[in-house]
């Protein structure tokens, strides 16, 4: 009988099941949960754990009955299979998920413990990105975003400091979009810049909330996951560098937007 982990997020259906002793992975939009659902009864008789915020509609959809799975849970134990699974030897670390809001833990060998987080995630990008431009499609918005510059839109430490040497690095964001308001005119403005400045909050701010809990915790290492970082270098790059700069190790794991849809797997194994 075939087992099947899903994770119902807010934006995506992360689905993943074991082949060959390896992990396989599907994804369907939250919008398709009709085409997921039907997807899922093709199966037949599986064995099926759930997770996430969409779970319950999910199962008012499906034939099978599903076991359920705390989506905390369900993450911290994805994440472990596969750090191991890539041989990371992290025992210690502050684990921040990325979907549509920001989630943050401590995770301590098998212990974790939910920190907190912050309503700034993927939906901001997809939100921001359509009151600033109209864009609403979510690759179109990373791949514009990729080729703009923020040096017009966001204000750096250097900009207050200039001309004198500041008492912290000048390439750290002061205000995000505080530079706006120096400019005689927003019109030229362009959707790269516009986007790239999104892609800029989003990042330092996931990066910031993160370094201050690896110092609460007394850890120096930050594992990124989640939806948000498919495909989007850009975000990455951004993170990876706030991350540096204010004074931890950023990582990210192959496949870690389905570390909840694993750990609800593992479950059933």
């Amino acid at each position: 009988m075939m087992n099947i982990g899903i994770d119902a997020g807010g934006t995506l259906i992360k689905v993943a099941w074991m082949k060959n002793g390896s992990p396989e992975f599907k994804k369907f939009p939250v919008a398709r949960m009709e085409v997921a659902a039907a997807w899922i009864n093709e199966l037949g008789n599986a064995r099926i754990c759930m997770t996430g915020g969409k779970a319950a509609l999910l199962q008012s959809k499906i034939n099978q009955k599903a076991a359920e799975m705390v989506e905390f849970e369900a993450t911290c134990s994805g994440v472990r299979f596969l750090l191991a699974r890539n041989a990371i030897s992290e025992e210690s670390y502050i684990l921040t998920n990325v979907g549509t809001g920001t989630s943050i833990h401590h995770v301590e060998g098998d212990k974790q413990q939910r920190i907190g987080g912050t309503g700034v995630g993927g939906g901001s990008i997809l939100g921001l990105s359509r009151l600033l431009t109209g864009l609403s499609d979510y690759e179109a918005i990373v791949q514009l975003a990729a080729k703009g510059a923020r040096d017009r839109i966001d204000l750096k430490v250097s900009h207050i400091y200039e001309g004198a040497e500041p008492p912290i690095p000048g390439d750290l964001t002061a205000s995000n979009f505080g530079h706006v308001l120096q400019l005689a005119s927003i019109d030229d403005l362009t959707e790269e810049e516009r986007l790239a400045s999104v892609m800029g909050l989003v990042g330092e701010t996931a990066a910031t909330v993160s370094v201050l809990a690896a110092g609460q915790c007394r850890v120096s290492s930050v594992i990124f996951i989640g939806s948000t970082f498919i495909g989007n270098d850009l975000l990455q790059d951004v993170v990876k560098r706030y991350t540096k700069l204010r004074g931890a190790t950023p990582l990210f794991i192959e496949n870690g937007e389905y570390c909840g849809a694993i750990g609800a797997l593992l479950s059933l194994i």
